[in-house]
């Protein structure tokens, strides 16, 4: 049994991708014979949330608490040692596959009532490959009688080539960032990056830095963001997106374990920041009936 859900294998040209049923998860992507995303093999447990689909929120919400026209909820700590909720409904969810071709897969999951989030969505998340690399769509539909809040976000955990995190360069383009006010990672301040260690937007090594930090004031281009990670030979990866993601979450992927610290660099594209149903950034309402859908853009860097 593959405790990660049947994998699902797609190609197209020198791309190769491999999704695991639970969480819709991006268990590996290759260009080529590389790597672009850290790998992991669904016969085991998903470690963590490595390329996981995370709705109906991403990121953080404050002590599981937060109040929706005028009710307040409280969610099951899915992060018990910082007493938050994390990381939505779904990333544990068995998916169903829906569809697929040899360059293509679509899996579809329900959200199912809870008494912290009573409300009745289906998401579908769809992975193509083309010429150009990886589209990642996810499309949620409000199957109930109520608006629903909502936030989306994927957990890529990306990878240059050989080495780890301090061997490496990001260029990204987040010009503000909110840093954590404590322990629990509270949302404090929106900082811009200017002179700061988190200014990647014209390319800084990843050496001796440590972030876990959501980013916004995305600068575009044709109305694309795009973040790149490149080894010293000047490959990698890139992911981008539209206007519809303001936020990105750039995690660095510190560990205790020597087997796991800084192997890839997380690259979140979010349409809301942490402990949105709380402040109400960006939250996206779902009315009854309707459908929110979204995509993000992987591919190789073949000479920087």
């Amino acid at each position: 049994m593959n405790l990660s859900g049947n994998p699902v294998h797609i190609s197209h040209g020198d791309y190769s991708a491999r999704i695991a049923p639970v969480g819709a998860s991006l268990s590996s992507l290759n260009y080529g014979g590389r790597d672009l995303v850290v790998p992991y093999d669904t016969a085991g447990l998903r470690p963590s949330h490595r390329g996981a689909v995370l709705a109906p929120w991403p990121n953080r919400i404050i002590d599981g608490t937060y109040a929706w026209q005028g009710r307040t909820y409280q969610l099951p700590l899915t992060e018990p040692a910082r007493h938050n909720a994390i990381h939505g409904l779904v990333d544990w969810n068995d998916f169903e596959l829906t569809g697929r071709t040899d360059a293509s897969a679509t899996l579809s999951t329900p959200v199912v009532p809870v008494p912290g989030y009573p409300h009745c969505l289906r998401v579908t998340v769809t992975y193509a490959l083309d010429d150009d690399g990886l589209s990642w769509t996810v499309e949620t539909e409000n199957l109930g009688d109520d608006d629903a809040p909502y936030g989306v976000a994927v957990h890529p955990y990306f990878t240059a080539g050989p080495g780890r995190a301090d061997d490496w360069t990001l260029t990204f383009p987040g010009t503000e960032y909110i840093e954590s006010a404590d322990e629990q990672m509270r949302p404090g301040e929106t900082k811009s990056v200017r002179g700061s260690d988190v200014d990647f937007t014209a390319g800084r090594p990843l050496r001796g830095i440590s972030c876990d930090l959501p980013f916004t004031k995305l600068q575009r281009s044709g109305g694309r963001a795009e973040a790149r990670l490149l080894a010293a030979d000047g490959t990698g990866v890139a992911i981008s997106c539209g206007d519809d993601t303001p936020w990105m979450q750039v995690f660095t992927a510190d560990s205790p374990d020597p087997d796991k610290n800084r192997i890839g660099v997380a690259l979140e594209p979010m349409t809301c920041p942490p402990d949105a149903f709380n402040s109400g950034t960006d939250v996206v309402r779902i009315a009854p009936g309707d459908l929110h859908r979204i995509e993000w853009h992987i591919a190789a860097v073949r000479n920087g």
